[in-house]
């Protein structure tokens, strides 16, 4: 599992501003994440849902996490699926 996370600028395309809402949610609620960690989680499984990431290749990454807030972002990501141990 990739541990380090990357950081990169966000240029605007298209597309990018029907989920910056769902973005700035999700980091609203990371900011709180101690407290209530469930809500956190239903804001994530929602970026997840409607985003993926990819290798170079193109084939999708199969776990991830991503944050974008404004024209920055950071990630990192896992070869494997997530377990529900981990």
């Amino acid at each position: 599992m990739r541990r380090t996370w990357l950081n990169a600028r966000v240029d605007r395309r298209e597309g990018l501003a029907e989920v910056r809402t769902l973005f700035a949610k999700e980091l609203r609620l990371l900011d709180g994440v101690d407290e209530d960690a469930e809500s956190w989680e239903r804001a994530y499984e929602a970026v997840r849902n409607t985003v993926t990431l990819r290798y170079p290749d193109g084939q999708e990454v199969p776990e991830f996490l991503l944050h974008i807030d404004g024209n920055e972002a950071w990630w990192r990501w896992s070869d494997e699926p997530f377990s529900e141990e981990q």
